[in-house]
């Protein structure tokens, strides 16, 4: 057996795989210890605030340890698994934390930071952990040193389970003082609930009222402030966190930034609809996506065209309004980990077969779970296409950092008054909503207007574009 030496052990960090991210949640392991891995193989996926990545290792040898199960939420720039680049096997009992190869001197880094896979990574702090139901990875006797002192007990012993709870009852035994590791688990599977931290909390809350001697009384202390409980069978609550928690930051933070206004428009899209018909049967279009949203899209850069200074951003720091001369079109995206807005870079450069193309991937790509946080930054302006839920229109909130949103109400038959005669007619109602620090009310009222022309007609793509 070959004796593996420190100087073997190559430690991987969690990398900053999105601009300024802080963290991430390992989402599965692809690798055991024991197991050989290839420079360039994918050994993890997590979750960002943005979306699912899968991280593949920089170097080849065996895997010594994987440092935090699944389910855990760690700090960029922490290590999470090592590996034996000499080959050797993995060890059998858990050795010291390895310090980390020295990087060539001519490698300058930030101070306190160590180099990730993407950049450099924000110091190494205490991890926050939420262990999934059925993993199977033994936790290390540091991560559970550094968990148990955020729970506020003292550190379990390395061989000793730590209680399932979820967190939500973590924090009750919390703010109650009771010790999960004395509480006995009623629900499923030895999950412990909130009701019984309140029984093991009981106990500790009549005590105060046993008689003692005046001489050895101890001082009183207030008891903890009744914390809400719920019914499990009637009630479920769902921690927020990765995409639900960025986008509802984001959207709070853009609602009570940006003073929003919205206007709107109901336009009749009948040519509209002919014409995707009769794209479909073209061949220049065969095998891709064509539909409503396709041409929308058009319509949207051709009005940016025409109306430039939509297409642009506030700079509260700078005080300056910051134009853009490039269209990086946002679109909506509702998938299972929430609503994401990946954005099609330089969308203004793109005939109407290549803009097909790209929505075409970007719909996929975000449906599959797989949109990279670099597809969704950078974005210009966007499109949310709420009439596939079968909705009127909607007063969309901006993006961060965006001036503008266009909203695409469901398209109806509908009766309209066509060349002087009410004849049924596919009608839908469009809403922008913009920055009314940069952009005022007849520059919106414009962008909007050309928009439903375009759409009403949509030979002008030709005339106009």
């Amino acid at each position: 057996m070959t004796t593996m030496t420190e100087a073997s052990v190559r430690e991987f960090k969690m990398p900053d795989v999105g601009e300024g991210l802080t963290e991430a949640e390992i989402l599965k392991w692809y690798v055991q210890p024991g197991d050989t891995v290839t420079d360039g193989q994918v050994v993890c996926e997590v979750e960002t605030a943005k979306a699912a990545v899968e991280l593949p290792i920089p170097y080849d040898g065996v895997v010594r340890e994987l440092h935090f199960p699944e389910g855990t939420t760690v700090d960029v720039g922490t290590t999470i698994i090592a590996v034996d680049v000499a080959g050797g096997a993995p060890a059998a009992t858990q050795a010291e934390p390895v310090a980390p190869a020295e990087a060539p001197a001519e490698e300058a880094k930030p101070e306190g930071r160590q180099p990730v896979l993407v950049g450099y990574g924000v110091a190494t702090s205490s991890t926050k952990r939420r262990i999934r139901k059925g993993s199977e990875v033994t936790v290390p006797a540091p991560a559970q040193a550094i968990q148990a002192e955020l729970n506020g007990h003292a550190a379990p012993a390395v061989d000793r389970p730590r209680p399932l709870a979820k967190p939500p009852v973590r924090k009750l035994a919390k703010d109650l003082g009771v010790d999960l590791d004395t509480v006995t688990p009623s629900g499923p599977d030895g999950v412990i609930t909130r009701e019984d931290v309140h029984a093991a909390a009981t106990p500790a809350t009549a005590a105060p009222a046993t008689a003692t001697p005046a001489a050895t009384a101890a001082p009183v202390t207030p008891a903890p402030a009744p914390v809400a409980s719920y019914d499990t069978a009637r009630e479920t609550r769902i921690p927020v966190k990765g995409v639900r928690k960025a986008t509802a930051t984001a959207m709070v933070g853009s609602a009570f930034t940006a003073p929003h206004v919205t206007e709107f428009v109901t336009v009749d899209v009948t040519r509209t609809m002919k014409l995707v018909e009769e794209l479909k049967q073209d061949r220049e279009f065969q095998g891709l996506r064509v539909n409503p949203l396709l041409l929308i899209a058009k319509a949207l850069l051709v009005a940016v065209k025409r109306n430039p200074d939509i297409n642009a951003s506030w700079d509260e720091a700078a005080q300056e309004i910051v134009q853009k001369h490039y269209v990086n079109l946002g679109i909506a995206a509702a998938t299972p980990r929430g609503l994401i807005v990946p954005n099609i870079k330089d969308a203004h450069d793109k005939t109407l077969p290549q803009l097909a193309g790209a929505l075409g991937e970007l719909v996929a790509t975000a449906r599959e779970g797989r949109t990279s946080p670099a597809a969704m930054q950078g974005g210009t302006i966007t499109i949310t296409n709420v009439g596939v839920f079968g909705v009127d229109t909607g007063t969309p909130i901006l993006n961060p950092g965006e001036s503008a949103i266009l909203a695409i109400g469901a398209i109806k038959l509908q009766p309209w008054v066509h060349k002087g005669k009410v004849k049924p007619r596919q009608v839908t109602t469009l809403a922008l909503s913009f920055d009314h620090r940069l952009v005022d009310g007849e520059l919106g009222s414009k962008f909007l207007a050309d928009v439903a022309a375009i759409l009403e007609q949509p030979k002008r793509l030709i005339s106009w574009a």
